[in-house]
C-alpha cells in the first residue's frame, strides 16, 4: 500500500501533522509506503490526481483526503482498504 501526501514546502499545516500520521499508518499497515510529493516538484502527478487544495493524501493512486484526515480517519481508512486486500499489504 502506498500513501503519498501532498504538500507545499513552509506549509505549518502540513508540517504539524505529518508525523502523527505516518506514525498511525506505519502502525496500521506495517508494509505501508510513505512518500512526500512536493506539488512544486510534481504538480502533473497533483493534477492528475485531483488535489485542488493541500495537504491532501493519496492512497494507491487515488486521492483519499481532499484535506489531511485525522489520525483515527486515516487508520480507518487503511483498515477498509487493507481488508479489501485479504489482509496482504
Amino acid at each position: 500500500m502506498k500513501i503519498e501526501l501532498f504538500y507545499t514546502p513552509g506549509c505549518a499545516k502540513c508540517a504539524g501533522t505529518t508525523t502523527a500520521l505516518k506514525a498511525a499508518a506505519v502502525v496500521a499497515v506495517p508494509s505501508v509506503e510513505w512518500c512526500e510529493v512536493d506539488v512544486l516538484d510534481d504538480l502533473d502527478r497533483a493534477v492528475d490526481l485531483g488535489v485542488l487544495t493541500l495537504p491532501a493524501l493519496a492512497i494507491d493512486g487515488e486521492l483519499a483526503f481532499a484535506t489531511l484526515p485525522t489520525v483515527e480517519q486515516l487508520i480507518a481508512e487503511l483498515h477498509r482498504r487493507n481488508e479489501g486486500r485479504g489482509h496482504g499489504a
